[in-house]
């Protein structure tokens, strides 16, 4: 992962409410949940969650698809495990810690 998608998916991650729906994504799974409802169960109006979920979105931490008339919203488990990685290649004082897989392991995907 290259340091300014690294920088760019730690700017979109640090505030309140985009944190609270990326978290929530990651729970509901490669599924994702529906844009009503994460308004919903956030207690936001619906152009506030645009908002949020457009830079979520421009920083690749979140994927949308449309089923019928609904858009399914889901965390993009790969950035997230580059970043994950990005963030732990070195660590350890450089001793090898083994390669650890945050979530989703994308040959199952």
């Amino acid at each position: 992962m290259e340091i300014n998608i690294a920088i760019k998916a730690l700017a979109a991650l640090a505030h309140e409410t985009r944190l609270t729906i990326f978290r929530m994504l990651v729970q509901a799974g490669e599924s994702g949940v529906p844009a009503g409802h994460l308004a919903k169960e956030l207690g936001i109006p619906n152009a506030t969650l645009s908002f949020h979920l457009k830079e979520l979105t421009h920083a690749e931490l979140v994927i949308a698809r449309q089923e019928s008339r609904f858009i399914y919203y889901s965390a993009n488990f790969a950035t997230m495990n580059a970043l994950m990685g990005y963030l732990t290649e070195n660590c350890c004082a450089g001793t090898p810690c083994g390669m650890v897989e945050v979530c989703c392991d994308e040959k199952n995907s």
